[in-house]
């Protein structure tokens, strides 16, 4: 008996449409569609009738073939396509079509062309779906940077409170990775390519076919077929170079990557004792089997599991890559396939789980203020050493003592701060108005509205890209 894998055990990406595509099903249907686009070009440059490619589209349908006996065949060959060509050829015995049909299927190709153009396929469906996401993902984001812009919060520096920022431009810093990482996939699947070499990179068996008869040349058909499947067109076979996989692989982690940060910043602000941020609350998310109190921040939980897991996946990607040997690597392209196919996954539930984090994340600035006075005019020291020195007797040296002795030991309490300062700096050098502003940490952020307003338009300018 067999069973298909749901994900049960990989939450990150379960039940989302990136699943869905990248799935066993949609693989094979990758696969066979691009066999009958090959059929197809054939037919169109004459070198195969018209009804033979309307026969092969008929068959070309994941659903008539059973995946579990491929998989378990495809063990003989050391890949699925070889029994799945079998089981194709088959049906078109079974539904009637001639034997120039038979013929015609995979002609001048090999397993590899199949398997790894199938692969681009599938991840540009599957690239389509993620952008989706990371674009609801960036305009929620966009949002909370303009609304929170001058939403005051302390920034935290090794774990410790260092400066005041605004939460307006933390939004926009996560705004500002998963643009750059949108931008990065973009990118990767823009440049996918078509992979067709025959069985060593030669294309010397369609050549041979096509020579005798002054057909037309190699290079129209393999343009033709990379434009039915949505995929550029390489200069050559890139068989025995992988950089278009780690390529793809890289931009994915990018995207694992740029919405994991923006978990753990939420699962450490949302901490009971902070906070700051929360999650969106919905009905039967986030519960505990034993504790009924709880609210887990599970989508930033999922989000932060696929950023720990990408980048073993995408190691293994440059790992195969650079122990590829000969014009067909013995086990390394093998080892590709499930890494690639887990990092669509990740990243692709990475981004869907973000767009719903990002739309309904809840910004508390009560909270905010609050944590900002555990730290009070502190906040603010790193300017008060600059600005008070030339004003007090001692310098800075006498500045950051007093900062120090503010601080208070564990044997002792601080002295306050602002009263210290007060009499050590002369009113005739700064007056109480002057002071006041200096220990005001809305005055002292710094280009925080410019970088704002640039991380914003680059998120307007890739919307339009």
């Amino acid at each position: 008996m067999t069973h298909p894998d749901y994900g049960l055990l990989s939450p990150a990406w379960a039940g989302t449409p990136v699943a869905a595509v990248t799935a066993d099903g949609p693989v094979v249907q990758a696969m066979l569609d691009v066999e009958a686009a090959w059929v197809a070009v054939l037919a169109d440059a004459g070198l195969a009738p018209a009804e033979d490619a309307d026969a092969v589209d008929e068959v070309a349908d994941a659903a008539l073939y059973d995946l579990a006996s491929l998989a378990a065949r495809g063990q003989d060959g050391g890949n699925p396509l070889i029994p799945l060509l079998a089981d194709l050829r088959a049906e078109l015995k079974k539904n009637g079509a001639g034997a120039s049909a038979s013929a015609a299927v995979h002609r001048g190709a090999t397993s590899q062309d199949i398997v790894d153009t199938a692969l681009l396929v599938v991840a540009s469906r599957a690239g389509a779906l993620i952008r989706a996401d990371l674009l609801r993902a960036t305009d929620a984001l966009a949002a909370l940077a303009g609304e929170h812009a001058d939403t005051l919060c302390v920034a935290r520096s090794l774990t410790q409170h260092a400066l005041p920022t605004t939460f307006g431009l933390r939004a926009a810093n996560w705004l500002s990775g998963v643009v750059l990482a949108a931008r990065r996939l973009d990118a990767a699947l823009a440049a996918l390519p078509l992979q067709w070499g025959g069985a060593v990179g030669t294309l010397a068996s369609l050549t041979d076919f096509l020579e005798p008869d002054g057909g037309p040349a190699v290079g129209t058909l393999t343009a033709s077929l990379a434009e039915r499947l949505g995929l550029a067109e390489p200069a050559a076979p890139w068989h025995t170079n992988r950089l278009p996989v780690t390529g793809l692989g890289a931009a994915l982690a990018d995207v694992a990557a740029a919405a994991g940060k923006v978990a753990a910043d939420v699962l450490l602000l949302s901490r009971p004792e902070l906070g700051e941020v929360s999650e969106p609350q919905e009905e039967g998310k986030g519960g505990s089997s034993a504790m009924p109190q709880k609210r887990n921040p599970v989508l930033s939980v999922l989000i932060r599991n696929a950023a720990l897991a990408a980048p073993q996946h995408a190691a293994q990607l440059f790992l195969a890559a650079g122990t590829a040997v000969d014009e067909r690597p013995d086990g390394a392209w093998h080892t590709e396939w499930a890494a690639l196919r887990e990092l669509l996954r990740l990243a692709g539930g990475a981004a869907a789980k973000l767009a719903t984090l990002a739309e309904g994340l809840g910004v508390h600035p009560d909270a905010m203020a609050r944590n900002m006075e555990l730290t009070g005019d502190l906040l603010v020291s790193e300017r008060l050493a600059s600005r008070l020195a030339p004003l007090v007797d001692g310098g800075k040296a006498a500045v950051q003592r007093l900062i120090r002795e503010s601080l208070g030991t564990p044997d002792a309490p601080g002295v306050p701060l602002r009263p210290a300062l007060r009499a050590a700096v002369p009113a005739e050098a700064l007056s109480d108005q002057g002071l006041e502003e200096l220990l005001d940490p809305a005055g002292y952020l710094g280009q925080y509205q410019d970088f704002i307003d640039r991380i914003l338009a680059e998120h307007a300018g890739w919307k339009e890209s």
